[in-house]
């Protein structure tokens, strides 16, 4: 069976993204689902391109037991076709994605990463970047959150079972 491919984007792929791209990276671990599910982050913009998640983004994942690695990067037109799911961040960053589309048929559903939220009433996962360490926490609240939904939301989709704990 080929694997799901999930994409998580936000602006600058050092904060938002890439914390998504950890938590839900952790869960698939957990449920021994890292061979049927794959996951990336990606920004929109090219400004940190190569550099690492924000230290502020790790601390607070790491407060919660989730690493976060990997190097920016720019989303690129090929990865509406090697994605089947792309999740972003906010408003701007979807549209975004979707003019990058331009119309064009490809395999990836682009959709907001807040459908996946059920304990808040959030549309969009706030950009915590010019703010305090606060911020990052909520973020990280939304995502695990989103995060845990989504992989069951796939997880049903595709008919996998998760590892007996």
């Amino acid at each position: 069976m080929k694997p799901f491919r999930v994409l998580f984007v936000c602006m600058g792929n050092i904060c938002r993204s890439p914390a998504a791209e950890g938590t839900f990276r952790h869960l698939l671990k957990l449920d021994g689902l890292e061979k049927h599910i794959l996951c990336d982050s990606a920004g929109t913009i090219d400004y940190h391109t190569g550099a690492m998640p924000d230290a502020r983004m790790r601390t607070a994942a790491r407060d919660r037991g989730i690493t976060l690695g990997g190097a920016a990067r720019q989303i690129q037109p090929a990865d509406l076709d090697t994605f089947d799911l792309i999740l972003c961040m906010d408003e701007d960053n979807l549209e975004y994605v979707q003019q990058m589309a331009g119309g064009r048929k490809h395999r990836a559903r682009v959709r907001l990463f807040c459908e996946f939220v059920t304990d808040s009433d959030a549309r969009e996962v706030p950009d915590p970047y010019y703010g305090g360490t606060e911020g990052f926490d909520e973020v990280m609240d939304l995502l695990e959150d989103g995060c845990s939904n989504l992989l069951e939301h796939i997880r049903k989709k595709a008919g996998l079972e998760a590892k007996v704990k």
